[in-house]
C-alpha cells in the first residue's frame, strides 16, 4: 500500500514515458480516473481503458508519442500538493505552467478541472499536479 496514490500514479506514467513503453497499467480510483480523462482530453495520452476488478480495478493508459521522432507528448509531470503539505490557490492566483503551454490539474468544488477552466469558472482549489 502506498501512502500517496496520486504520486504513485504520476511516477508510473513518468517512468513508462522514460522507458518508451506504449501502455502502462495503474490501480484505479475515482481521482485517478478523473486525472486520466483530463490528460486524454488535453491530448497528453493516446487512449485509456478502465477495467473493473475485485480491488477497484485498473486503468490501462496508452501513452502518446510523435510518430516519426518518438518524442513523448508528456515532457514532465510533477506532483504539487502532497499529503504532508497541501497547496491551495484562489482563482486569481492559479499557476500558469510553462506560460500557458502546459496544464495544472486543480481539484475544485466543481470536480477536477484544468487551470484555464478554473479561471473561467472563477473557482480555486487544491493544485494536484503540473503537466507539460
Amino acid at each position: 500500500m502506498t501512502t500517496d496514490p496520486i504520486a504513485d500514479y504520476l511516477t508510473r506514467i513518468r517512468n513508462a514515458v522514460k522507458a518508451n513503453h506504449r501502455i502502462v497499467e495503474i490501480p484505479a480510483s475515482n481521482l485517478k480516473k478523473g486525472i486520466t480523462k483530463i490528460l486524454f482530453e488535453k491530448g497528453y495520452i493516446l487512449n485509456f481503458k478502465f477495467e473493473d476488478g475485485e480491488k477497484g480495478g485498473n486503468i490501462k493508459i496508452a501513452l502518446k508519442y510523435h510518430p516519426s521522432s518518438k518524442i513523448p507528448a508528456i515532457n514532465s509531470i510533477t506532483r504539487i500538493s502532497k499529503p504532508g503539505l497541501r497547496k491551495y490557490c484562489s482563482h486569481q492566483k492559479l499557476p500558469r505552467v510553462m506560460n500557458g503551454l502546459g496544464i495544472a490539474i486543480i481539484s475544485t468544488s466543481k470536480g477536477l478541472v484544468t487551470d484555464k477552466e478554473a479561471r473561467t469558472e472563477g473557482v480555486g482549489g487544491e493544485v494536484i499536479c503540473y503537466v507539460s
